[in-house]
């Protein structure tokens, strides 16, 4: 039998000038204990899964040792947070351990979520607490299974120690993998600072991890591909029913990823206006102001940019306005190819979209629930979910004049989604000592498309009692 192998580390963003991060070593825990091992990602980015699952890999992953090559830093930052400008940021309760290079060659980031407080805490203590540890840890593999480009979760740890809350609440600490962990609020710090050579450093980080295909200096061509990938990615949000709730530019990720899980959730009930975060008080991060709240962030993108694009400031701003009206375009062939998959349908034009709008009018208009509707044009049930189902039979007339493709439909309205109120179970069962449901969400989110028997309480809505109106960040 051989002998686990720890992961071979190195930390290519170490590389960069020091005042890129802050170097330093996790905060000690009490008593870890593995929570959740990720086996399947271990594997796919080239980790022995026997060793992370060994005393050893539970240090590591509690922050308590790190094994050769792994370089712990808290990365700076800036961001807008609900418009307001922040000028530092950064991981306040993070650490990025190092990247290991998977079979095939990609690149994977390592970082603890939850490892104790950093010189970007701003007060706070650095910790998690398991609920928000649970959240992301379902939320981010249930969005990967689904198609969404996201960071991953690898690991869930307790920590035995209780971290302060509204009440005295588990520690936990998670594991969260990704390309990289660079945000548009990175490139908008050392513009802030007026930094150019940091720029260009960060610039050429950023091509080499995300867009290989430039030269190291193409800031227009970075530009255009963050605007490319940040449509389709709104586009796959919108198709699911999915609020991230705290779209602040420092949890905008500039290689087209899911990042920063703290108040997301799903619909239920379709409504344009849904707001789940406690503290989106004006709706600025409601499910249907999403594509333009994008745009918004990559304008401060492209801003930070400016000088980097061309030194004449007229020429640069023109620039950067062309790459970013590049949006609406990309952005509506992104929607038709996610919402006519929904439908059945291969490809359309001004009718079909029509079509689109009216089910979705409709089913704001009957309380309509966004997953089960959509995944009931397969078998028929869908009307089943309107207050009127005359309603569903109206836009049905219009929608049985188009040969629906009954498995496309089928493979793309997933079964199975994250429920708020299964989620919120799930947390409330692991503070008392229960992971079963949270094993099982994870279990059964794994294959979202496929029709699962035994599991058909968790796609089932939640009835009045179970609704879930708030979520909240967990810091």
């Amino acid at each position: 039998m051989s002998t686990p192998d720890a992961p071979k580390f190195t930390n290519s963003y170490a590389t960069l000038p020091e005042r890129f991060y802050t170097k330093m070593q996790a905060t000690p825990v009490a008593s870890p204990g593995l929570l959740r091992l990720n086996r399947s990602l271990a594997t796919e980015m080239g980790l022995d899964a026997d060793w992370l699952a060994s005393e050893d890999g539970l240090a590591m992953l509690a922050g308590n040792a790190m094994p050769p090559g792994a370089d712990p830093l808290a990365q700076v930052y800036a961001g807008h947070q609900f418009g307001g400008w922040s000028p530092r940021l950064g991981d306040g309760r993070a650490l990025l351990l190092g990247e290991v290079d998977a079979p095939g060659g990609a690149h994977w980031d390592i970082q603890l979520k939850g490892s104790g407080p950093t010189p970007y805490s701003r007060m706070g203590d650095g910790r998690a607490w398991l609920g928000p540890v649970i959240r992301e840890y379902v939320v981010s593999e249930a969005m990967h299974a689904l198609g969404v480009p996201t960071t991953r979760a690898l690991a869930a740890v307790s920590t035995g120690e209780v971290v302060l809350r509204e009440d005295r609440m588990p520690g936990a600490i998670l594991t969260r993998t990704a390309s990289s962990h660079l945000r548009v609020g990175t490139f908008q710090y050392f513009a802030a600072q007026q930094d150019e050579d940091g720029l260009r450093a960060l610039l050429a980080f950023a091509i080499a991890r995300h867009s290989p295909e430039l030269a190291p200096d193409d800031a227009i061509g970075f530009l255009k591909a963050v605007v490319a990938a940040q449509a389709e990615l709104v586009a796959k949000w919108m198709g699911l029913g999915f609020i991230h709730g705290v779209m602040n530019t420092d949890n905008c990720h500039i290689g087209g990823l899911t990042i920063d899980y703290g108040p997301c959730a799903f619909m239920d009930a379709y409504d344009p206006r849904k707001v789940f975060s406690s503290i989106d008080q004006h709706g600025r991060y409601a499910y249907g102001a999403q594509p333009e709240i994008l745009v918004w962030n990559l304008a401060q993108l492209a801003t930070s940019l400016l000088p980097l694009i061309n030194s004449d400031v007229d020429a640069a701003v023109e620039a950067a306005q062309e790459a970013l009206h590049r949006f609406g375009p990309f952005y509506t062939e992104a929607w038709k190819t996610v919402f006519f998959a929904k439908l059945g349908l291969t490809e359309g034009g001004e009718a079909e979209i029509a079509l689109v709008q009216d089910l979705l009018r409709a089913m704001s208009e009957n309380q309509a629930d966004f997953t089960l509707t959509f995944r009931g044009l397969a078998d028929g049930s869908a009307r089943e979910h309107f207050v009127d189902p005359t309603a569903f039979d109206a836009w049905a007339k219009g929608w049985s004049k188009h040969s629906a493709d009954t498995a496309l439909i089928r493979a793309s309205n997933p079964a199975f989604i994250p429920r708020n109120h299964k989620i919120e179970r799930a947390i409330t069962q692991a503070v008392s000592g229960d992971l079963s449901l949270f094993h099982r969400l994870c279990d059964v989110l794994a294959r979202p498309f496929d029709d699962q028997p035994g599991h058909e309480d968790l796609q089932q809505a939640p009835v009045e009692q179970e609704l879930v109106r708030q979520t909240f960040c967990g810091t």
